[in-house]
């Protein structure tokens, strides 16, 4: 276990701070791009169901020509 004398100390990490706040930087950023794109995914899926679901509609408003 670690023992800081300060919160100076701490936020220093032993003469590291800049490894180890640059990882959980790295690590903050990637999981909000991922969650970014999830989200845009999520909405061009949605999207795209919507626009399947529209032709779907559309095509069985057609009268049958055979």
């Amino acid at each position: 276990m670690m023992n800081w004398s300060s919160w100076g100390s701490f936020w220093a990490m032993g003469g590291y701070a800049v490894y180890v706040w640059g990882s959980f930087a790295v690590v903050a950023l990637t999981l909000a791009v991922e969650l970014c794109q999830l989200a845009y995914r999520r909405r061009r899926l949605r999207q795209r169901l919507r626009w399947g679901r529209a032709a779907l509609e559309v095509h069985d408003a057609c009268p049958n020509e055979t």
